[in-house]
């Protein structure tokens, strides 16, 4: 009888940690607390089970507990393995605290200190910037789906879209997800049809369908669950999440980081290798850090970026100058954007003291692929404070900034960014000078917003060293047609010659723009543009003289 129920019982548990195991799929790895808490857990378990028969006995003849001296000793080895791994979580986690090892939490990264005008390529127009936020390539992306009705009836866009580099242009990327559990068992056979993919720096979205289905996504169920999947084909790591990507061929991948403690058992959690699953067939491949295909971008996500720099600068003056003095302790602001350089994707974000001021002492760059660092000592606002000052030169119209991202324009550090309406919708750029956020630029579309900036460092900059290199043209024209056209951002006046070339510029920058007509002959300096409507700097009156053209 009583091997009959130390059978039923330890079957019980089994089929419980069976069912628990698939239904959670925990990583088997001394590197993860829950590893450990499931262990102390099962000796317990195990301790009690092999106890029932001693505690009913005495129960049964109601003899009083006055010490444990009655179980049997599997049950007492059991519990007493509990205690030891207890006490072994404990130390390896004491071990690994940052009181202790602040040293060796700083010497995770290493940012090396660049000069920003050198090193960062001067812009003249954003192609590799991700201007747009994850929140407007969503209303993008919904736009875009809620279009194809024999998708949106089955299908949704996960709400997490990847930012992604395809053949060295910034893109975000989203798959599909199944609706519901039964829209997922209705189609599960076929997949996911398809993904979109948004251009951040056009706001361009599109649909793309696959010729095979993705079958291995995070929306699925049972055996085709992506997570579940994954993790049991590689039960001893640790996977942190997943991202979706599509390699420079279009093909769909999730990328699976994987990590484990730097420091102790349980300090300093990074990046160790990635897992590649291929949602159509399922197959998984794990690669170590060195072996990782160049196609990949995420690798390290921004957040654990951020986390290693910021313990290299507040722990590398040791752990209670970290409390208390904070000498040249610095942090990451609270946020970050993306850039690509190369075909990889960096992060990047203003680096300020830990008192908390508002104001930067410096940015720093990370690669999302590899981890390396640089930094750049640029003193200035805080990205919130440019937001601020941007939303303020366009207060009358209620706009939203978006993260700002950090260019180099004539070798001055410059936040840009762009406005949005309540739906989310792109409606203008800002410039804003880091050093000087009080010197703001807006307009409707880049080629403005960059003409309208360079000129304000002329007139505004005072002390700023910047060499303002303007690529400008002439010509003389006679003009056909001139109108006023009024928009959100103000009057712009526009000027057609007879050989229909077009030229604009706002009316509040020259008002004598009212005195030329149709018919009349000028001298036009400008900036050409590559939409074939040029921006104009000026222009004087020209008595009876030839046209030179374009």
């Amino acid at each position: 009888m009583k091997k009959k129920i130390y059978a039923i019982l330890l079957l019980l548990f089994i089929v419980f940690i069976v069912g628990y195991y698939y239904l959670y799929y925990p990583s088997v790895n001394i590197h993860q607390t829950s590893f450990w808490t499931g262990a102390v857990v099962v000796c317990i378990i195990l301790g009690i089970i092999f106890a029932i028969n001693s505690i009913r006995y005495k129960f049964d003849r109601n003899q009083k507990i006055k010490n444990f001296n009655y179980l049997p000793f599997i049950s007492k080895m059991f519990v007493g393995l509990a205690v030891v791994l207890f006490l072994v979580a404990l130390v390896g986690n004491i071990i690994g605290s940052p009181m202790l090892r602040a040293k060796k939490y700083a010497s995770l990264l290493k940012a090396e200190n660049k000069d920003f005008a050198s090193d960062i390529e001067e812009t003249g127009q954003i192609t590799d910037l991700a201007l747009m936020d994850t929140e407007s390539a969503r209303i993008f992306g919904n736009r875009k789906i809620g279009s194809l009705s024999e998708v949106v009836s089955q299908y949704e866009v996960e709400s997490s879209y990847t930012q992604i580099s395809i053949q060295k242009f910034p893109f975000k990327v989203s798959a599909l997800k199944y609706a519901s559990f039964f829209k997922w068992w209705n189609n599960r056979d076929k997949g996911i049809p398809g993904y979109v993919k948004v251009n951040p720096v056009n706001s361009d979205a599109e649909y793309v369908e696959l010729e095979h289905g993705m079958k291995y996504v995070p929306s699925a169920y049972l055996n085709y669950n992506l997570m579940r999947h994954v993790q049991l084909r590689y039960p001893t790591k640790i996977i942190t999440g997943h991202y979706f990507e599509v390699d420079d061929e279009g093909r769909p991948y999730y990328i699976c980081p994987t990590v484990t403690a730097r420091i102790g058992l349980f300090g300093a959690m990074d990046v160790n290798g990635i897992i590649i699953c291929n949602p159509v067939d399922g197959a998984c491949q794990y690669y170590k850090i060195p072996d990782i295909p160049s196609w990949v971008d995420n690798v390290y996500s921004g957040n654990l970026l951020c986390d290693k720099y910021n313990w290299a600068g507040t722990l590398s003056g040791g752990f209670i100058n970290s409390i208390f003095g904070q000498k040249d302790c610095k942090r990451t602001t609270d946020d970050f954007g993306y850039k690509i350089i190369g075909d990889d994707v960096w992060i990047y974000t203003g680096v300020t003291s830990v008192n908390g001021d508002q104001s930067n002492i410096g940015f720093v760059m990370m690669n999302q692929r590899t981890s390396e660092a640089k930094y750049y000592t640029v003193s200035g606002a805080e990205e919130h404070s440019a937001m601020a000052a941007a939303e303020g030169e366009v207060q009358e119209k209620g706009y939203a900034a978006s993260f700002p991202s950090l260019i180099n324009v004539s070798g001055v550090p410059t936040y840009i960014m762009v406005l949005k309406d309540n739906g989310g919708i792109v409606k203008m750029y800002a410039m804003v000078n880091v050093e000087q956020y009080n010197i703001v630029a807006t307009a409707t579309t880049q080629n403005e917003v960059f003409a309208s900036y360079k000129k304000l460092l002329k007139t505004k900059g005072g002390n700023i060293k910047a060499d303002i290199e303007t690529e400008t043209s002439e010509a003389v024209i006679t003009v056909s047609d001139i109108q006023f056209i009024n928009t959100e951002d103000g009057t712009v006046v526009y000027i057609k010659d007879n050989s229909h070339n077009i030229f604009k510029q706002r009316f509040e920058e020259n008002e004598l723009l009212i005195k030329i007509s149709a018919g009349d002959t000028i001298k036009v300096i400008y900036e050409a543009s590559e939409d074939g409507i040029n921006y104009l700097s000026s222009y004087e009156f020209v008595a009876d003289a030839a046209e030179d053209g374009l």
